[in-house]
């Protein structure tokens, strides 16, 4: 049985011991607290025309959002009406979680070692998803690549935003970090 007080996330203790040291040498820090490292990573699911037919369906991608996270996700609402859209004004349309801490660097780890492997035609992961100030963001087709999720049991297959946050100046410098990580870039 895991010691909950004891028990330090696999890749935290890497970045810790390995990849702080790496990073130091390889950018020139003066200060261990110029290093860059994650800040959180923000899980979305947005669930569209769906939920506008059915409010059910946000409800349902709440409750996988929430398996996959291991955290309690938020209902996401409409901020305006779109009557194009036939959306009001505070309508459910999807969910989000944010992680940060343990939560974030266990996620990371299903992410890399488990979850993106599963993907269909995996080739990595594109390495121009960088927004010009360290923080990374893609795109999962299907959220039934995490374990988590039983397959028999899913109504409907979502699409998935993954957003990392780093606290990165640069892209050159999140995205060493994340191959630190073993993040699979395809390039």
């Amino acid at each position: 049985m895991l010691d909950a007080a004891n028990y330090t996330p696999r890749l935290k203790a890497q970045f810790r011991e390995t990849i702080k040291a790496a990073m130091k040498e390889e950018f020139g820090y003066k200060n261990d607290m110029q290093i860059p490292r994650l800040d959180k990573i923000v899980l979305n699911i947005g669930a569209g025309a769906e939920a506008v037919r059915d409010s059910k369906k946000v409800k349902s991608a709440q409750e996988d959002l929430t398996a996959i996270a291991g955290q309690k996700a938020v209902v996401t609402k409409a901020k305006k009406s779109i009557a194009g859209f036939r959306v009001r004004e505070e309508m459910p349309l999807g969910a989000k979680v944010t992680l940060r801490g343990d939560r974030m660097y266990e996620f990371l780890d299903r992410l890399i070692t488990i979850a993106l492997p599963r993907v269909r035609d995996f080739r990595g992961v594109s390495s121009k998803s960088f927004d010009g100030r360290g923080n990374y963001a893609m795109g999962i087709k299907e959220h039934i690549v995490f374990p988590e999720i039983n397959f028999d049991k899913v109504d409907e297959v979502w699409g998935m935003d993954v957003v990392i946050t780093t606290t990165a100046q640069t892209d050159d410098e999140a995205k060493a970090l994340l191959k630190h990580f073993n993040m699979p870039f395809n390039s």
